[in-house]
């Protein structure tokens, strides 16, 4: 019987769940000694890749699961503590892990059959204009779908240039990253924020000049470095064998709309009260109308792409399942094993009260480069004391407690931007930045080692987030 209970309540969350707390755990007095399954997770998806390739690639899932039970076993021992343990389990599995992962799904089937066929020059126009194209898709698609789309026709232009390096690390910070900014759609913090509560188009209307200026500076940076290496090169266009550009899987942007539609329906008030609840023991979930039909939705899309697209664009785009599937193997153990280290948060905001702007923006965009962004976006959410607030207004509750509090305001806005920028510090800052350098690889450009990569993200990204944090933190 607990077990059916048990998988009832994992897939009730297929239709959404609100964040309702219910019971008497809190974690008050919580040793910090239980966040270190959650540090040995992120080091394990930072350094294993790096120096045990194979074995990581093998046995990540494995991984995930024994960091998880690293949490857990202690909590076996305790009876109040299992009992909290369990209750936060049930409630971040709920309300937070099964909508980011079905919402990723969605985006990457549908985007996974958007297929841009043709022949391109790899001029620094064409390729400027690509970067520009990705980072303004990425909020719609998602940074990993504009990634997916758009890496291989600008590989296949650059296919006769001897320096195309810079043209795919650029790649990585604007289509793969900063071009997320401006919706929950884009970038996995900012869907999380969404989840927690954070009104859909607040990242479209105080991210959008950060984004623009950082885009603007990067895209001219790059134009004027890739136009320089273009002139040393001497390169011939060659006009044989010339393919026109077409898009193929077209039916796929209707779905992508429907991804956009179910999003914003969720969030409308007219639809956030209780659909049902479910009930076992001690733990209560209150199953939303809205939340419900966002994900039936999100899934019927991802359905659909799949029935109506011709398998052919999926092949020529190079469509695997196994990106999504590590990404749901990684981050359940990330979900899991980070509750410690929010609860204590949590319990002990005032620590962060007199934080200034510009320590959350560098803190989440310092720990974002080395760790993933969605769940150092987290942590800094709940320090900054933004759900408490929330939490006292029953309705309208981002409005009154946010967009009327200028305190929380940019302290929202610093950790949204330095999470969603920063991610692109390194390889390992967001799922995207790995994948593009596998594919760069896989035809044959010599891509930076971590390190390498880093000195870019130093020289040029760093400074611009010193002109981010001037003018806008």
């Amino acid at each position: 019987m607990k077990t059916k209970i048990l998988l009832f309540l994992l897939f009730s969350n297929l239709f959404g769940a609100s964040d309702s707390h219910y019971g008497m755990y809190h974690g008050e007095g919580l040793s910090i000694f239980y966040v270190i399954p959650f540090i040995g997770m992120l080091l394990s998806i930072a350094v294993l890749p790096l120096v045990a390739h194979h074995f990581w690639e093998k046995n990540y899932g494995k991984i995930a699961v024994f960091w998880a039970l690293a949490f857990y076993i202690p909590f076996l021992i305790i009876e109040q503590q299992f009992a909290f343990a369990s209750y936060e389990f049930f409630k971040v599995m709920l309300t937070e892990y099964f909508p980011f992962i079905i919402l990723l799904f969605s985006l990457y089937t549908i985007s996974g059959g958007i297929l841009l066929r043709g022949s391109l020059a790899g001029s620094p126009k064409v390729n400027t204009a690509i970067l520009a194209i990705g980072t303004s898709f990425a909020s719609l698609m998602g940074t990993t779908g504009a990634a997916m789309l758009l890496i291989r026709p600008l590989l296949r232009a650059n296919k006769s240039r001897k320096n195309k390096v810079h043209t795919v690390v650029f790649f990585i910070f604007l289509v793969a990253n900063i071009g997320g900014s401006l919706t929950p759609l884009g970038d996995p913090p900012l869907f999380l924020g969404f989840l927690k509560g954070v009104d859909f188009f607040w990242t479209t209307t105080n991210m959008f000049f950060p984004m623009l200026t950082i885009s603007v500076i990067l895209l001219i940076v790059y134009y004027v470095l890739d136009t320089r290496l273009y002139k040393k090169e001497n390169v011939e266009e060659q006009n044989s064998d010339k393919e026109k550009l077409s898009l193929k899987g077209k039916i796929n942007l209707i779905f992508l709309a429907g991804v956009i539609f179910a999003v914003l329906l969720s969030g409308t008030d007219s639809l956030k009260w209780t659909l049902f609840d479910i009930e076992a023991g001690a733990y209560k979930v209150e199953v939303l109308k809205g939340n419900f039909l966002r994900d039936l939705l999100l899934i019927a899309m991802a359905m659909l792409s799949l029935i109506f697209t011709q398998n052919q664009y999926r092949k020529e785009n190079g469509f695997t399942w196994h990106p999504i599937a590590e990404v749901a193997k990684l981050f359940i153990g990330i979900f899991i094993t980070i509750i410690p280290a929010l609860v204590i948060l949590n319990n002990n905001q005032g620590l962060f009260a007199e934080m200034s702007y510009s320590l959350y923006f560098w803190l989440t965009g310092g720990l974002s480069s080395f760790l993933d962004n969605a769940p150092t976006y987290l942590v800094f959410f709940e320090a900054s004391g933004i759900p408490k607030a929330m939490a006292s207004f029953e309705k309208n509750a981002f409005q009154q407690a946010v967009v009327n509090n200028p305190i929380l305001n940019a302290k929202l806005l610093a950790i949204s931007i330095g999470a969603v920028f920063m991610g692109a510090n390194t390889y390992i800052g967001n799922a995207p930045n790995f994948m593009v350098k596998s594919i760069a690889e896989e035809n044959g450009v010599k891509m930076p080692s971590f390190f390498g990569y880093m000195i870019w993200s130093i020289l040029i990204l760093v400074p611009c987030f010193i002109i981010i944090n001037l003018i806008f933190i």
